[in-house]
């Protein structure tokens, strides 16, 4: 595959409709459940798109990616700050790798040669 549209296929509202006619008390729960998740708490909604900015680079999805930036800078993120919360979420990431070296530490140490 040379290009991601090859990969990943545009997000449009007749793709949208397809999977909605499919699971459509599934999509209302999602829907409202989304809704309620990003609507202005303890955190503001600023602080949440980044958050889903983040999130999103973490489980490198594309499709979340292109959604939360823009309603990131909607809610009134600076380029700067969607930045630094990409590089917090790239720090978790390798982070975690590491950490997870504990458990192939523990498992060398069980095979002695």
């Amino acid at each position: 595959m040379s290009n991601h549209s090859e990969m990943y296929p545009a997000a449009t509202a007749e793709n949208a409709k397809k999977k909605a006619d499919l699971a459509p008390k599934q999509i209302e729960a999602w829907r409202n459940f989304s809704r309620t998740v990003f609507k202005e708490g303890v955190l503001d909604e600023k602080t949440k798109q980044l958050i889903a900015v983040a999130v999103a680079h973490v489980t490198q999805c594309p499709y979340c990616i292109k959604a939360h930036v823009p309603q990131a800078l909607k809610k009134g993120a600076s380029q700067a700050e969607i930045m630094e919360a990409i590089w917090v979420a790239s720090e978790m990431r390798a982070g975690a790798a590491y950490a997870h070296a504990t458990i192939a530490m523990e498992a060398m140490e069980q095979i002695q040669p």
